[in-house]
C-alpha cells in the first residue's frame, strides 16, 4: 500500500504541473488570437465554437483541476487509511484540503479575478504536500528505504516510550 499512496502522491503533483501547462497553452492561445486583430469575448467563449490553438488547454484545465485531482487526492486518503506510516493520514487529509480549496478558487475566480493570486499560490502548495505526502511514506520506519536506525537505537526508542 505504500507504492500506491506514494504513486498517488506523485501523480498529484504531476496533475498540478499538467495543470500549469495547460493553462499557459490556453492563455497562450488566446494571446495569439487577439495579436492576430481577433476578439475574444463573451459571445465566443459562449459558442464554444472558438477554435484555434489553445482552446483545449482551458477544457484540459478545467477536467484535471475539476474532476482528476480531487478524485485522486481522495483516494489519497483512503489509502492513507491502510498505510502504516507515520503522518501518511495527516499529509493526504492536508492535500485533500488544498485540492478542495483549489477546485473552489477556481470556480469564484470568475466573481473574484483576485483569487487567481490565491489560486496560482495554492498550487504551489499543493506540489509540495503531494512530494511530502510521498517521500514520508518512502523513509517511514520499517519501509527498507532511507531508514538508518539501528537495532539498539530501535530498542532504547521503544523502551523509554
Amino acid at each position: 500500500m505504500r507504492k500506491v499512496y506514494s504513486a498517488l502522491a506523485w501523480i498529484i503533483a504531476g496533475g498540478v504541473v499538467v495543470q500549469a501547462a495547460a493553462i499557459a497553452f490556453a492563455f497562450g492561445g488566446v494571446i495569439n488570437r487577439v495579436s492576430n486583430g481577433d476578439v475574444v469575448d463573451k459571445a465566443l467563449l459562449e459558442s464554444r465554437t472558438a477554435g484555434g490553438v489553445g482552446e483545449s488547454g482551458f477544457w484540459i484545465h478545467g477536467i484535471v483541476g475539476g474532476m482528476v485531482l480531487p478524485l485522486l487526492a481522495l483516494a489519497l486518503l483512503v489509502v492513507s487509511f491502510f498505510v502504516r506510516a507515520r503522518g501518511a493520514k495527516l499529509w493526504a487529509a492536508i492535500t485533500l484540503a488544498l485540492v478542495a480549496l483549489q477546485v473552489t478558487l477556481g470556480f469564484s475566480i470568475i466573481d473574484v479575478p483576485f483569487l487567481g493570486l490565491i489560486h496560482g499560490a495554492n498550487a504551489l502548495a499543493i506540489v509540495g504536500a503531494a512530494v511530502v505526502a510521498a517521500f514520508r511514506v518512502r523513509r517511514a520506519p520499517g519501509s527498507g528505504v532511507g531508514t538508518t536506525e539501528t537495532a539498539e537505537e530501535a530498542t532504547s526508542d521503544a523502551v523509554s516510550a
